[in-house]
Order: C-alpha cells, then structure tokens, then sequence
C-alpha cells in the first residue's frame, strides 16, 4: 500500500493572508501620511490665500472706499456748508477705521508680515490725512461756512490724499505675486492629494486583486480540485489518487484525505476478504444444516422408535432397572431430536430469508394460543390483550415463534397461581413497541441479558424442560426485522416477567387498527 509523501515546506493561507494584509496596512499608512501631509499644505495655503492674504487686500479696498467716502463729503461740506455732507463723511471715518483695525490685525499672520511697511505706510498716510487735514478743514468750515480756502491748504490736502492712494496702490502690486503664489500653491497642493488619494485607492485595489487571486490561486481553487477528488472516491472510485497544491493547508487536507482513502482501500480489501470467509462459512453452515436435518436426524429417529418399541413391548418384562434404561434412552433421543430442531430453527433466522407481508399481529397471538392449546388447557393460563394490535410487516411463520416462546415460558415458569399473560402494544415513533407480561417467577435483574444468550439456562432441566434457545431465537427474530428486545429490569423476582420488544411501523401507518 502506498502511503502519501509530505510536500515541501509552503506558506499556509494565513501567512499569505497576514502578508497580503500587512502589504496593505502599509500602503494604506504610506498613502494616509502622504495625504496628510498634502491635506496639511493644502490647508495651510487655502488659509494664507482665502483667510490671510485675502482679507488683506480686501481690508485695504475697504480703506479707500472709505476714505473716497470721506474726501467727497468733505469737499461738498466745504462748498455748500450743508451740514448734510458731512453725513458720508462721519460714516467714511467710522467704516475707515474698522477697516484700518482689520488691516492692522492682519499683521498677526506670517504671511502677511512681508507687507508691514505698506499696511503701516496706508495707516499712517489715512490718520495723516484725517487729523492734518479733514478735521482742521471741518472746523475752519463750520466757523466760517462759504470762506475761501487758500490754494496751499488744497494743495496740501491733494498731497496727503494722493500718499494714501498710492501706498493702497504699492499693497496691492506687492500682494498680488504673492496672491498668484498661493493660488498656485493651492493649485498644486489639491494635485497633490488628488495624486495620492487616486495612487492609494489604485494600490488598494490593485492588492486586493493581487489577495484575491492569490487566495483562489492557493485556497479556492486547489480546494475545488480536491472536493471533486473526494467525490470521485465518495462515488466508489477508491482507487482515485487525493492529491492537491496550494496553500498548506490545501495540501495537509489532501494528504489527510488520501491516508484516509488507502485505509479506506486497506479496510475494503480486508473486508471483501471477510465478506469471502463468511460466505463460505455460510456455505458449510447451510451444508452442516442439512446433513444435521437428513443424515444425523434420520438415525436419531431410528433410535428413538426403537427405544420406544423396546419400551412398548419388554415394558413390565425386565427388571425395573432395564425399565428405566430404556426410559433414559427414550428421554435423550427425544430431547436430542428436540435441540436439533431449535438449532436449525435458529440457524435459519435471517438466512432463510422470505419475502415481507403485511402480519396482522393479533392473529399471530390467537395462532400461538392455538398451538399451545393443550399447555393453556391444564396450567389454566389465561392471555390477555390489551386494545388491538397492529398490523406490521415481516415474516409471520417468525413473529409466531416470537410471541409463541413467550406465551410458552410464561406457562412453563409459572408461579403457584394460575399463569396470566398480559400483551398490549403501544405507538412511538417510527416503531411499535410490544410489551408481553406475566405472573410467573420472574426473573433476576442480573440475569437480564444472560436469558438471551443460546444455551443458557437459569434452572436445571430437572426443574424446567427446555432447550435455552427460545429468548435467544425471540431477540434474534425481532433484531432480523429491525427492531430490539430486552427484560424489564425494574420489576422483582417473583412478581413476573415483562418482555418488550419493539418492531418498525408502516410508513402509511398513523394509529394502530
């Protein structure tokens, strides 16, 4: 017989499963940091140009509005002496230095600390203009409305407005590269993580199919190799070789698998020897049974009719001892043709096998009362059936021996009253079970399997006649028909014996007739 060769060392599936994943934790580790880092630096120029630089110029536009807005109200204050022009020019001062705070409060950014000098430049040049020009020209206006204004004054006044413009005007030519920059940094930081988040997601992907064939390569496929292998010899094929690649355990299954096979091969072959051994020792039980019911029978009859002729005519003639030699004699032949007959009764159990009917069980207990007519007749027994009984199928000429034996042994091991037999049947399940019980000596729980066992007897043949076959060919005629039969081991000696035996129900057959 051969047995499988181990394979060479191989990764098991979870070590290609722990590779696969770890690959994965990495790339996933390296793509998050990656993105992190792209995230962070897009974050931080979205922030310098949406939030820093952003505001900065727009502060810086909200400055010359509202210094537009102060300068023309002034002018027409000063033209007119309408008190109503100054209206734009309160609310220009008040939005200018908001917006001068805003612009201040920029510089706390260090984005924006390369544009001090200008930020500080615009701040200075607007309160220069407000406080040396704007509020002097209000109070000269409100205490002389109308009055001319000296064209140094005016001069001077356009002086310091044109500083403002042209500081607004230096912030904004510096800060617009650096706009541009962060638009672009902004740009190429959002490709940046677009790059990785795409290069992560692809890797993934790319891994999980790399996992995937992986693991039909090693696992789904070489297992699908192996089950049609392990049905091929499932069907009969057992001489179909189990073998298998992949993953370690793929190939551990199928050297498992293929060691089973050959014991399997090993153990068919020795039983289809066994199968041969017991077919011939069958043969020659079946050749004993018949020179035993022909060859050894027929001068055992002989024996026993001329013992019974010498018995018939010298009876009385010969001594009493002569009488009782022949008596002896007379006895052992019948007692021997006896055991002969319940041998082969039991020999042919099971072997001599006959074709199933239906038996209705209740007309088996009245043929069995019929053939022990005589033994009922002078013990006074009595037998009882509890309900009906049912309908089963099975060889009748043996189900009769069945309740014959135990219907007879209740008679013959009968107590000092006279024998009762008592026989119901009752539903469970897929089976009937029997139930036959008397009031007869009863039986010691010790001995509850030892009844059933050929040859055995519990009283010398002094005591009971008998052959000790009858329990053992009853349980081997219930086991034959696929049922069990045992001793109700709870009740007492003396108190009677209860026999169960159970036999399988019809599968139409609900409820008992």
């Amino acid at each position: 017989m051969k047995w499988p060769r181990r394979r060479g060392k191989r990764l098991r599936a979870g070590q290609y499963f722990a590779r696969g994943v770890a690959f994965l934790v990495f790339i996933a580790i390296v793509g998050t940091v990656r993105s992190v880092f792209a995230l962070n630096a897009l974050s931080q120029a979205r922030s310098e140009l949406i939030d820093q630089l952003g505001p900065t110029a727009l502060s810086a536009n909200d400055i010359s509005i509202a210094m537009l807005d102060q300068e023309t109200g002034l002018r027409g204050y000063v033209l007119s002496g309408e008190r109503t022009f100054l209206v734009p020019f309160l609310s220009g001062r008040r939005d200018a230095e908001a917006a001068l705070e805003r612009l201040e409060g920029q510089l706390r950014f260090e984005s924006v600390q390369p544009f001090r000098e200008e930020i500080e430049e615009i701040a200075g040049s607007a309160r220069d203009w407000e406080l040396n020009y704007a509020d002097p020209t209000v109070e000269e206006a409100s205490s002389n409305p109308g009055g001319p204004r000296s064209i140094a004054q005016v001069k001077a006044g356009k002086a310091r407005f044109d500083r403002f413009r042209q500081s607004v005007r230096r912030l904004n030519v510096v800060l617009g590269p650096a706009r541009a920059d962060g638009r672009e940094a902004l740009r190429e930081n959002a490709r940046i993580v677009t790059f990785w988040t795409i290069f992560t997601g692809v890797v993934i992907l790319l891994s999980l199919a790399l996992v995937a064939w992986l693991l039909r390569k090693q696992m789904i496929a070489p297992l699908q190799t192996l089950a049609g292998r392990v049905r091929d010899v499932a069907r009969g094929d057992y001489e179909r070789e189990v073998t298998a690649e992949g993953a370690a355990e793929v190939v551990e299954l199928a050297e498992d698998v293929e060691s089973m096979r050959a014991r399997i091969v090993a153990e068919l072959a020795a039983l289809q020897t066994a199968e041969a051994d017991l077919r011939r020792s069958n043969q020659e039980l079946e050749q004993f049974a018949y020179v035993a019911s022909h060859d050894l029978q027929e001068p055992l009859r002989k024996v026993a009719s001329f013992c019974q002729l010498l018995q018939q005519r010298y009876g009385g003639q010969l001594d009493a001892r002569a009488d009782q030699y022949i008596g002896f004699a007379v006895d052992g032949a019948q007692r021997m043709q006896d055991l002969i007959n319940d041998l082969l009764a039991f020999s042919r159990v099971g072997r001599m096998e006959q074709p199933h009917t239906d038996v209705d069980t209740a007309k088996l207990v009245e043929r069995a009362q019929t053939d022990l007519s005589r033994a009922i007749e002078d013990s006074g027994a009595e037998v009882l059936v509890e309900g009906e009984l049912p309908v089963v199928q099975g060889d009748a000429s043996l189900l009769r021996l069945v309740f014959q034996n135990l219907i007879g042994n209740a008679i013959k091991f009968r107590a000092e009253a006279a024998p009762r037999v008592e026989i119901s049947a009752e539903r469970e399940g897929e089976e009937w079970r029997f139930r036959v019980a008397d009031n007869g000596i009863g039986i010691d729980p010790e001995y509850a399997e030892r009844i059933f066992v050929i040859f055995q007897r519990l009283h010398p043949r002094s005591q009971y006649e008998g052959t000790g076959i009858g329990l053992a060919m009853c349980r081997k005629v219930v086991e034959y028909h696929g049922g069990k039969m045992w001793l109700d081991t709870g009740s007492t000696t003396g108190s009677g014996s209860t026999f169960y035996f159970t036999l399988p129900a019809e599968p139409a057959d609900t409820e008992s007739r």
